[in-house]
């Protein structure tokens, strides 16, 4: 595996994971382009993209976190985790934000295993097609 800036076209290149395929009508060029900065990488495998992921800076010291992950990435997950770890080490926010689908079993335990606390276990309304999340922090 290895870590690229992110670009926009590396997103159009997933095939969403199932836990993330609500999101897939709202993925526009447009947003795609948007999600492009200093803190935005691409973790690819034989060329192929198998998850993007970032921060958006809300104020100096605040940050959330945004991935999508492709529906593949699952024999390349303890590297991505590593890569995901250090990146996160590397910022320079003093909290860092995420919100994980309510009912994605998988995302909780990931964003846990990444130092994460449960703020908010249900923010009604939350996503982009109105389902529900829970928000975790991490605070240095």
């Amino acid at each position: 595996m290895i870590v690229v800036p992110y670009q926009a076209k590396h997103l159009e290149a997933l095939e969403l994971q199932d836990g993330q395929a609500y999101c897939a009508p709202h993925l526009t060029p447009e947003y795609a382009k948007a999600l492009e900065g200093q803190f935005a990488f691409t973790a690819l495998v034989d060329g192929r993209v198998i998850g993007v992921g970032g921060v958006a800076e809300l104020w100096t010291h605040r940050a959330l976190l945004w991935s999508f992950v492709d529906r593949r990435a699952g024999p390349h997950f303890v590297s991505v985790h590593r890569a995901t770890q250090r990146f996160l080490d590397m910022l320079p926010y003093r909290r860092i934000e995420a919100e994980v689908d309510v009912g994605f079993e998988p995302g909780h335990r990931w964003i846990k295993a990444l130092g994460f606390t449960l703020e908010a276990p249900c923010m009604r309304a939350f996503r982009v097609d109105g389902g529900d999340s829970s928000l975790y922090a991490r605070v240095k």
